[in-house]
């Protein structure tokens, strides 16, 4: 049986971010995702990156097809890392339903595929938050709100089951919950202690990253005082900061 290990996070604290990862955490974290050069350069300054290191990373992830350039002059996210911002705003506000029992169960059933091929579905399967059972057998309780993908028709069957293993232990196998949590609870006594813009950044950042590998488990499932909604609450405070600074610093153009 294969369990999915959590992105660790890094090592607590985490490294200041890039001037790349700076950028890249603003603008994904901003509705639309576009802002004018002027105020993208106000905003990463008050996170120490300077003029010159931001138009050197502007024109590299410009090339590198991270951004695209605005007709007034800004920068936007590019299509790709526009599915990256709505995983990471579904990872911080799962849409869930009431669980009754049932488990979603995805068997792939394509073959000859490569190394690349198994390794890029694998990723994908994983992204929506499916554990691997065994060798091309996925699966997860049904209790999010949300559609699997129509190509993964091409490359596997899907159905609706019910493992004769008790729930809560056949979870417990499929997810590694408890390092988890104890991830979870380091981030937050991190958080709390970080009082500099960049350092507040990068954890959160690395908030972000572990919200990622969240299962948005049913609660019957879940450890005692799982900290899951605590760090949502804790990014969407700060998600909230930031819009409020992104405003006081297009505002004062």
């Amino acid at each position: 049986m294969r369990t999915h290990a959590p992105d660790p996070a890094g090592d607590l604290p985490p490294r200041l971010l890039s001037a790349r990862s700076v950028v890249l955490s603003l603008l994904l974290g901003t509705h639309p995702p576009e802002l004018p050069a002027r105020d993208l350069g106000r905003l990463v300054a008050g996170f120490g990156v300077g003029g010159s290191t931001l138009r050197a990373a502007l024109s590299r992830m410009v090339a590198a097809g991270d951004l695209l350039r605005t007709d007034t002059g800004g920068y936007r996210l590019s299509d790709r890392l526009l599915a990256r911002q709505r995983r990471q705003d579904d990872a911080l506000r799962p849409h869930t339903r009431p669980w009754h029992g049932d488990w979603v169960m995805v068997v792939v059933t394509a073959t000859g595929r490569g190394p690349a091929e198994r390794a890029d579905l694998r990723t994908r399967l994983t992204a929506l938050r499916l554990a691997e059972l065994r060798e091309g057998v996925w699966l997860r309780p049904d209790n999010l709100v949300r559609p699997l993908p129509a190509e993964l028709d091409d490359v596997a069957e899907r159905c609706t089951a019910r493992p004769a293993r008790p729930a809560p232990g056949l979870a417990a196998a499929l997810w590694p919950l408890d390092a988890w949590s104890r991830t979870a609870r380091a981030l937050l006594d991190h958080i709390g202690r970080a009082d500099r813009p960049a350092d507040r950044l990068a954890a959160f950042a690395a908030v972000v990253r572990h919200l990622l590998t969240d299962p948005v488990l049913p609660t019957p499932l879940l450890p005692p005082d799982w900290p899951g909604g605590t760090l949502r609450a804790a990014y969407t405070g700060y998600q909230r900061e930031l819009a409020e600074e992104v405003r006081a610093r297009v505002g004062g153009r």
